[in-house]
């Protein structure tokens, strides 16, 4: 498929809400009743930069509604204590929950913005005791405070890492226990998830040994890797403003959007089948 690059503009994402969730989404709003497929996830399931994302994608393959709950820059936590979006979710026939990173959520080293996850709020006593040396004011924004403790201590910084892998997985385990209905797994990165111990990449600190633990607890885990060729693809077809190019650059474009519902199509047709 070909893009043309349309620059100087980004798309109309029609920000809207869900009931008393105070989460900001992408329209146009949709009206939660019937059957419906809710995806849950963080920048790429909103579509940042993209015309058409893949939820709305797997809508027009799948010929059901699907409901884009994508938040951007969100971790676990913006879902897994929203009443509303657990309401929603129980009310449809599946849910897609994107594989998020586990650095933007609370845990017993920092905490978070409950809604814009991805802001570093304050460092616990612990970590403070582990980082004696470190100023936590300097920190607005997770990354940016991960990336400087592994620059001081690569040592130190395993105990944060393996901190955060917990925690990751005891709140998925939660997230997935609050979902009533069948929930599909969305792998959709750069690289094929790993054990690699060193991998600071998105979905950060996810390894595949985690993925494989939640197996049994899914219906079924989807893996989109951003191919070779489209990574040469850079921004082409992404809708962007003159001071957003670096932003759309680590973003996947409308080649992995496409791929993404191709292959959530395909896995949810199989569990909207078994359920009929």
């Amino acid at each position: 498929m070909t893009y043309e690059l349309n620059g100087g503009q980004s798309p109309d994402y029609l920000p809207c809400r869900y009931g008393a969730s105070r989460q900001v989404f992408r329209g146009p709003r949709r009206r939660l009743e019937g059957e419906y497929v809710a995806f849950f996830g963080g920048t790429e399931t909103y579509g940042k930069f993209i015309e058409t994302p893949f939820p709305a994608l797997t809508e027009e393959t799948l010929g059901l509604p699907c409901v884009n709950f994508g938040c951007v820059n969100a971790g676990v936590d913006a879902f897994v204590n929203d009443t509303a979006l657990l309401e929603a979710a129980g009310q449809a026939s599946a849910t897609v929950v994107q594989i998020m990173g586990a650095q933007n959520m609370s845990n017993r080293l920092y905490s978070v913005h409950p809604r814009r996850n991805d802001r570093f709020i304050n460092a616990s006593a612990m970590l403070k005791a582990v980082y004696r040396e470190v100023d936590f004011t300097e920190f607005h924004f997770t990354r940016h405070l991960l990336r400087e403790l592994e620059a001081i201590s690569p040592d130190r910084f395993k105990m944060v890492r393996e901190e955060l892998q917990a925690a990751w997985m005891a709140r998925m385990t939660l997230l997935l226990s609050r979902i009533k209905g069948p929930v599909v797994l969305l792998w959709m990165a750069e690289r094929a998830p790993s054990n690699d111990p060193a991998e600071m990449s998105d979905p950060l600190f996810v390894t595949a040994e985690m993925i494989d633990a939640l197996r049994e607890k899914v219906a079924n885990v989807v893996v989109v890797q951003t191919s070779a060729q489209g990574s040469a693809c850079g921004t082409e077809g992404m809708l962007f403003g003159p001071m957003e190019e670096a932003a759309a650059r680590e973003l996947p474009g409308p080649g992995l959007h496409d791929a993404a519902a191709t292959a959530l199509s395909g896995a949810l047709a199989g569990v909207l089948n078994r359920r009929h």
